[in-house]
């Protein structure tokens, strides 16, 4: 069972993904993942194209194994990190958003694999007919901006519209998990919150305390943060939002906007042109368009700088079931052994 249309496609030993979290899937958790027999993926959101040719290299000299990068694919650099992939030798490009034919046309030609993260089957017919090599589903348990449709619902339905490998995400932590992945047609599971909560993560230990110490009911999903559905931690800045009226919702918006531009060095025009862009086609405020333009800091916050009230903590539902840190090489041997034993026993005579 360790070999799936996944592994053969992407060269890792066994059909579990590690997603790209910003600020959290940086080399150290990346390189873990990989030498754990893995697929480890790389965030580059929140990179610049320098930082990201650097951690690129740098995971290449942590690990010899298979990883790949996390693109997004609305970036108005998204073609020069392309280039930085194939140059590099990269083996596999996820994206958040689904890429353009071109992308992928140019990824494929450089023979990278292209796996786009879809949460909807007709995206994954898209994606597929425009030359994707896989796609990875969430489900709506997934942290992060997520959907209304159950992991358990919307799984069959893609595996059973494309031709390509699906991956699951959305609920995924241990062996029983692949077992029913696998037995829904995947060819794989992908994992977020469980690979952020292992000793190779590098979030604050304070930040994974708290994530440990939470129980399913304090995952929530708001549109408090950018007007769209995130599912996330609750924590004292949702609270806020949440109680915010329309004036304070703005002054917040601009405040933490202020910050996000001092520490990004983003223009306020290109932050305007980057919000314009966030809106348009959407019901969003203006303090949620500035709120969304500025999610990476407000993940930053958490996820690096530990403070744990000023910031964002993007979280699947398997925050509230899990309560240890293992290693990257830990937790794999583990969910595969699980996923053995589950297999041998349905199999062995009764």
């Amino acid at each position: 069972m360790r070999e799936t249309a996944l592994t053969r496609l992407t060269g890792v030993r066994h059909p579990v993904v590690q997603t790209g979290m910003g600020w959290v899937a940086g080399p150290r958790l990346v390189s873990a993942t990989a030498n754990a027999g893995a697929l480890g993926i790389l965030a580059s959101a929140t990179m610049t194209l320098d930082q990201l040719r650097a951690a690129v290299r740098e995971v290449r000299a942590r690990t010899d194994a298979p990883f790949g990068v996390n693109l997004r694919a609305d970036a108005a650099d998204a073609g020069d990190r392309v280039r930085i992939l194939v140059e590099e030798g990269v083996r596999v490009a996820s994206f958040a958003l689904a890429p353009s034919r071109e992308l992928i046309g140019a990824l494929k030609e450089a023979g990278v694999v292209v796996m786009p993260t879809v949460g909807a089957r007709r995206h994954a017919e898209k994606v597929a007919a425009w030359g994707a090599d896989a796609v990875l589903v969430q489900g709506a348990e997934g942290g992060g901006h997520t959907g209304e449709v159950a992991t358990t619902v919307l799984l069959p339905q893609v595996v059973d519209a494309v031709d390509i490998p699906v991956v699951a995400a959305g609920g995924f932590f241990d062996g029983r998990g692949l077992v029913a992945a696998l037995a829904y047609g995947a060819a794989g599971v992908a994992m977020g919150t469980r690979f952020l909560l292992t000793s190779d993560s590098t979030v604050p230990d304070a930040v994974k305390a708290r994530y440990l110490a939470a129980t399913v009911r304090d995952v929530t999903v708001t549109r408090a943060v950018d007007g769209l559905p995130h599912r996330m931690l609750r924590t004292e800045l949702v609270d806020a939002l949440e109680r915010s009226g329309r004036v304070r919702g703005a002054l917040q918006a601009v405040r933490r906007a202020a910050g996000y531009r001092r520490l990004s060095g983003t223009s306020w025009r290109r932050m305007l042109q980057d919000g314009r862009a966030l809106k348009h086609g959407k019901d969003l405020t203006w303090s949620q368009v500035l709120l969304a333009a500025n999610t990476p800091m407000l993940l930053k916050a958490s996820m690096v700088d530990g403070r744990t009230d000023l910031g964002v903590m993007a979280s699947g539902q398997v925050a509230g079931v899990i309560d240890d840190l293992p290693s990257c090489a830990e937790l794999v041997e583990r969910i595969m052994k699980e996923a053995e034993d589950i297999c041998r026993g349905l199999t062995a005579p009764r």
